[in-house]
């Protein structure tokens, strides 16, 4: 014997379903739909956002088409070949074999178009800046369990001095990018993996020591953002944040200027400065070319 609710308290439940989720999306501020309309992604703030914002939305299309061919599959067959009576038994079938091929070739194919575009968009993710140069160069630093984040001989001092903001679990350091100038980001650790990720430039890259990691962007928009490290890295993993300021080019200049006058300068690459447990030797943090240090 087969349970069903009568057609009448579907048809309500139906109603009532519609009815909810009307006033749900009714009730939403325009940020809830702006977020709805990107799928949860953040405003790019780069000249590289729209190609990779345009993977995220093209990959959500896919996974839903890819979905939703599921779920048809599996109503069908579940009204197709429900049980009717109790001692009926429903077709047993060994194999099929055209429906073994294509369970085969489809996820291959998907896999592949999806590879294919992701490639097109980490080209254009890690294409060097305009020029072949950057005009700024970033070294960012992460160590446990804080970043430093040094402005390498800026044009903004004249091209020959380096200098660092650093930070603490307690004091989170603040990045500052001039909005409209392109910037490389030089990514050095000195101890375990981190990884470098401001949600606001839709990409993130790890942090390895003895690996020199980079990558260009330009930022396109002023404001704050918040940074964070995606790589669980020890105790404090969870505290090892930090801010990004895009601001004009004369703030970003006077901030340089502040930082040389309260005599940050630099590099800080953090190297001598890594705590080490005692009876353990750590030959990548012995050897100074992980962090660039000359």
């Amino acid at each position: 014997m087969s349970l069903q609710l009568p057609a009448r308290v579907r048809k309500i439940g139906l109603a009532g379903l519609a009815a909810a989720s009307m006033l749900l999306l009714a009730s939403c501020s325009s940020t809830d739909q702006t977020e709805w309309k990107r799928l949860a992604e953040p405003v790019g703030v780069t000249d590289r956002s729209d190609t990779l914002h345009h993977l995220w939305i093209g990959s959500w299309i896919a996974a839903l088409i890819v979905g939703v061919i599921v779920w048809a599959l599996i109503g069908y067959a579940c009204v197709k070949y429900r049980r009717r009576n109790d001692d009926e038994i429903p077709v047993q079938t060994r194999y099929n074999l055209p429906i073994e091929i294509l369970y085969t070739v489809a996820p291959v194919i998907i896999v592949l178009v999806l590879f294919f575009f992701t490639v097109k968009a980490q080209d254009v993710a890690l294409a060097d800046p305009p020029g072949g140069k950057a005009a700024h160069t970033v070294t960012v630093v992460g160590q446990q369990w804080s970043w430093t984040f040094n402005y390498d001989k800026d044009p903004a001092l004249g091209g020959s001095t380096t200098v660092y903001d650093a930070g603490t679990t307690a004091d989170q350091p603040t990045l500052y990018l001039p909005v409209n100038e392109s910037v490389d980001f030089k990514l050095r650790s000195p101890d375990v993996i981190h990884d470098f990720w401001v949600p606001a430039f839709l990409m993130k890259m790890d942090v390895v020591p003895g690996r020199d990691n980079h990558f260009s962007l330009t930022p396109t928009r002023e404001g704050t953002f918040a940074g964070h490290c995606a790589e669980l890295c020890g105790v404090y993993h969870s505290r090892m944040l930090f801010t990004v300021k895009v601001v004009s080019k004369a703030q970003y200049t006077a901030h340089l200027q502040q930082l040389k006058k309260a005599g940050d300068i630099g590099p800080a690459l953090g190297g001598s400065e890594v705590d080490q447990q005692n009876g353990l030797e750590n030959k990548v943090q012995r050897n100074n070319s992980s962090t660039g240090a000359s």
